[in-house]
């Protein structure tokens, strides 16, 4: 069969795109004829990836089309007679964005108003997981489903080594890791907030670090930064690093001694997944499709507040037994993302239009 898949914009270090990747590696290995499709491509990526073209891509049996924003791929989409398959990586609500940035802001609330017009046009509609799901059945879609994130996590856990990172990070001071754009949904400012209290009430070596880009919003990364000023820490304290290839990647999550995560609106959240393999142990706020993805591992909490929050972190950081028990639970976890069982997921949708 030809398979072929459609995403708007194929970056590096894209969660979206990264699924992609994986998922056609699956497809093809399977005896399938597959390819992704996109109307953006970053340079490095134009011999993976092919370029939009209507007339091209019709010809698929099934077409898997990756939404995350408003995108004019879904009208063409929409024209399509058959084999639609809509796979919904979650728009995050526009509130979010209002105080920072007002064109995020109308896309976001964009995307949520055409992912709404879809209703009706595919054969099936995907979540990437069961919280996304119930958001496709509230809309009115009919014919819903999940399929997990696809995530490659042998790019980190046989990532080679990068001492200088490594070194750069080892020290008397505890490495608290998070990953992921620096957007207002991800709270990052709580971050800080807890980074207070730990220092108050735990211990004053500390390091946050934060991997992902902070250009897409420069109001509220400034936002952060101003916070960090008005509490009087210092700067050395909180390591914003930009994107990293995924050498560097899994060198800092190596040299981290735990993954926080304070997001209050999560699709999934593959970082999450990322900590788990790499024996990095969570502590997650419990928001979105973030208790689903951890399921059942890891360090949940319901309420932001900050002083158990930090005692809890400082438990996670220094004691032993616990965590050795999160991480047994967290490798019991991952099992679930193995690449047999996305290829397993895969095999199940393809059924479904034979």
């Amino acid at each position: 069969m030809k398979i072929h898949q459609w995403i708007p914009a194929a970056h590096r270090l894209d969660a979206v795109g990264d699924s992609a990747r994986r998922m056609r590696s699956s497809l093809r290995a399977m005896g399938h004829e597959s390819h992704i499709y996109a109307l953006t491509i970053d340079e490095d990526l134009r011999d993976d990836v092919l370029p939009w073209d209507e007339a091209s891509t019709r010809t698929a049996d099934i077409t898997i089309y990756h939404y995350a924003l408003p995108s004019p791929l879904s009208a063409p989409f929409a024209r399509l007679s058959s084999g639609r398959v809509l796979l919904y990586h979650n728009v995050t609500p526009a509130h979010f964005f209002a105080p920072f940035d007002a064109g995020v802001f109308g896309l976001a609330r964009a995307g949520r108003q055409e992912l709404a017009a879809l209703v009706g046009v595919p054969d099936l509609a995907l979540g990437v997981s069961e919280f996304n799901r119930r958001e496709l059945e509230s809309l009115g879609f009919e014919r819903t489903g999940v399929l997990p994130l696809a995530i490659d996590l042998d790019r980190l856990t046989s990532a080679s080594d990068r001492p200088a990172i490594r070194q750069m990070l080892t020290d008397d001071w505890a490495n608290i890791l998070f990953v992921g754009r620096i957007v207002p949904n991800k709270k990052i400012e709580d971050h800080i907030f807890l980074a207070e209290h730990y220092k108050r009430y735990v211990d004053s070596r500390y390091r946050f670090i934060f991997v992902g880009r902070h250009d897409i919003m420069p109001r509220y990364y400034a936002m952060v930064r101003a916070l960090i000023d008005r509490f009087q820490m210092l700067p050395e304290r909180f390591v914003f690093t930009g994107p990293l290839r995924d050498e560097e990647l899994a060198a800092v999550y190596r040299s981290s001694h735990a993954y926080v995560s304070l997001s209050e609106h999560e699709g999934f959240c593959a970082p999450l997944v990322e900590a788990m393999a790499m024996d990095v142990p969570v502590m997650a706020y419990a928001a979105g499709a973030v208790p689903e993805t951890l399921g059942g591992a890891g360090l949940l909490f319901t309420s932001k507040d900050y002083e158990p929050a930090a005692e809890l972190l400082g438990q996670l950081i220094y004691d032993e037994a616990l965590r050795a028990r999160v991480i047994e639970h967290q490798r019991a976890r991952v099992t679930n993302f193995a690449p047999e069982k996305v290829d397993r997921d895969l095999r199940a949708l393809v059924s479904r239009f034979s």
